[in-house]
């Protein structure tokens, strides 16, 4: 793997395309981990992911932010003017400024989210659908919360479990969050038991349906957005 700013890209995840084609967003989620270890990067939560800009006419590759934490959904606003990243393991979004005075800035979009957001994508309301690849339970009880102020544990963990047995403790709990233009949770969709959709990672809606993936199923389950 050749560096790419001082370092290989490891795991390329998601990606967002302008509406003339010229240029391409993409994730970098880590360049340590690859996606056959993202069990390992989540628990970890190394701070080596990274957003990219792909200039198609210059043929030129531009670092806009380094130092996340597993990046991994990436959505251009409707007017073209900011990028949503989804920061898994901190389970938030950040914003990034393309344009305007702010231009090269970021912010938090939504903070302490109620899962690891994975993928999103615009909704037809005007927002955003926001993927949950995994809850955290409230009252409850978090594995990758309870991990992250004990690097001595997890470094334990990885030496003695496999990702299969680690995944044992993650809940199945299907959660999909529809976010407004400004961050705020407009509502939410469960499945409590993970019986259709467990670990929802990416929703995308078209012609009146709501498209929904997971990690931990070989199909696409749909919803019909006027019984929701």
């Amino acid at each position: 793997r050749e560096p790419v700013e001082g370092h290989p890209m490891g795991f390329i995840n998601d990606l967002t395309v302008t509406s003339d084609g010229t240029r391409i967003y993409f994730t970098d989620s880590s360049s340590k981990w690859q996606r056959r270890n993202n069990r390992y990067l989540v628990m970890e939560a190394t701070a080596d992911g990274r957003l990219f800009e792909y200039n198609m006419v210059q043929d030129s590759l531009r670092l806009l932010m380094d130092g996340l934490r597993f990046p991994n959904g990436v959505q251009l606003t409707p007017n073209e003017d900011a990028l949503l990243v989804a920061e898994t393991t901190m389970a938030r979004v950040l914003k990034y400024r393309l344009s305007g005075q702010l231009a090269g800035a970021s912010e938090i979009f939504a903070d302490n989210l109620p899962g690891f957001p994975d993928n999103i994508r615009a909704s037809g309301t005007g927002g955003y659908w926001l993927a949950m690849a995994g809850v955290r339970p409230n009252p409850g009880f978090s594995f990758v919360d309870f991990l992250a102020p004990r690097p001595w544990l997890k470094s334990l963990i990885f030496k003695v479990l496999s990702q299969e047995v680690i995944m044992q403790f993650v809940p199945r709990h299907g959660l999909l969050l529809e976010l407004g233009p400004d961050g705020a949770v407009w509502r939410s969709l469960h499945d409590p038991a993970g019986t259709m959709v467990p670990s929802v990672s990416e929703a995308h809606e078209h012609d009146g349906w709501l498209y929904l993936g997971s990690y931990h199923a070989p199909f696409i389950s749909r919803i019909r957005l006027s019984k929701i």
